[in-house]
């Protein structure tokens, strides 16, 4: 109670009755809508978001921030979509292109493992006539490689190309892929679900629909999923509103989010760049605005190669928990896009610091947020 009348003490002179009003929901757990969310974003200052998103964060996660020894794999940057805000895609035969064969993705991984991770995260370009077949060879052989690794693999574009292509329905292809040893899904490919955004950034690939109905499929057969939103962009507030509400109404339905990450765009090497991206101050009022409004998604996301080390500090402070993992100079996606770290890497002494000087207690976890150690 003291905290909830010094927060309100403290802003009052500068809060309509309509915000204090919304500042008296939070401090008291109370779902907010839509409207809210939008004067979060238009009307509330950094100070005061800053205090609140870290109220909830607190209320939901305590001191602890989350990491993993993690590294990612990414089979072929080759993809049959042009989204305009990708630096990583590349057509077959241009410069630049890869495709992994199986036998180098295995050999990469066990590599990867020996360095005590445990957990490989495995996306990359939609490559054009891949088959359930061909991913399931890559989880299959990974699993017998690696049995006690957690796979995360393969997010919901590039699935909904292969079940669509097949004429597949998402549970079926989704179990087979369980089955052969696929963990989890990771949130990759929701950009915006705004259909006037999408139809301009990224027109030809899954829409926001079936980003979502692939997500609910794949919760229906037992795995969990992580959530993201492209923003900073063309999108307006109200789209980020509205696509984070499509997630919260998801999460009402089956609870199968793990984790929501927020993707700043980064404008390097791609024909949105033109536009320039948004500054620091934007990126931290998104994260508190998240933590606010998705009340019933456990952990809120830094992903520390989009933001870069040097801010970890900052999204603590706007509501984050979770900075991702140890990467291991493994990913691409965002050093070809501009992002500070070229070649992300960081040790658990590294994260252990930017925790710690962040206020709060390191904790390893798994790939579904159970606890492997408190350091």
């Amino acid at each position: 109670m003291q905290a909830k009348e010094g927060l309100i003490r403290l802003y009052q002179p500068s809060l309509s009755a309509y915000e204090r009003g919304i500042v008296e929901d939070i401090l008291a757990g109370v779902r907010l809508g839509d409207e809210a969310a939008q004067a979060l974003y238009e009307d509330f200052n950094l100070p005061l978001l800053s205090l609140l998103a870290t109220y909830v964060r607190l209320r939901k996660n305590g001191v602890l921030a989350y990491y993993n020894r993690n590294a990612h794999v990414e089979p072929t940057n080759i993809c049959e979509f042009n989204c305009s805000f990708c630096s990583y895609r590349r057509k077959a035969g241009e410069e630049g292109a890869w495709v992994m064969p199986l036998e180098q993705i295995v050999e990469t991984v066990r590599g990867q493992a020996t360095q005590g991770n445990t957990e490989v995260h495995i996306t990359g370009g939609a490559m054009p006539g891949w088959r359930l077949e061909d991913l399931l060879r890559i989880v299959s052989a990974i699993h017998e490689a690696c049995p006690g690794l957690h796979i995360k693999a393969f997010s919901a574009v590039e699935l909904v190309a292969v079940f669509e292509r097949e004429g597949m329905d998402y549970a079926n292809g989704l179990s087979q892929l369980r089955d052969a040893g696929l963990g989890s899904i990771p949130g990759g490919g929701a950009e915006i679900f705004a259909p006037s955004v999408r139809s301009q950034i990224c027109p030809d690939k899954a829409s926001g629909a079936q980003w979502l109905a692939l997500h609910r499929a794949a919760h229906g057969v037992g795995l969990q999923t992580n959530a993201t939103m492209l923003y900073g962009h063309i999108e307006s507030y109200a789209d980020r509103v509205a696509h984070m509400q499509a997630l919260r109404s998801l999460q009402d339905e089956t609870g199968g989010f793990n984790c929501f990450i927020p993707l700043k765009f980064r404008a390097e090497g791609n024909t949105l760049g033109e536009r320039g991206e948004i500054a620091l101050p934007e990126v931290l009022r998104n994260y508190a605005v998240a933590r606010l409004y998705l009340d019933n998604i456990q952990h809120l996301k830094a992903y520390w190669p989009m933001l870069g080390k040097a801010n970890m500090g900052l999204a603590m402070a706007y509501g984050a928990d979770d900075l991702d993992g140890t990467i291991g100079d493994s990913t691409k996606i965002y050093s070809m896009a501009g992002a500070e770290d070229t070649r992300p890497s960081a040790t658990v002494e590294e994260l252990h610091r930017i925790v710690r000087n962040a206020g709060y207690v390191p904790v390893e976890r798994d790939s579904l947020y159970e606890l492997i150690a408190e350091c």
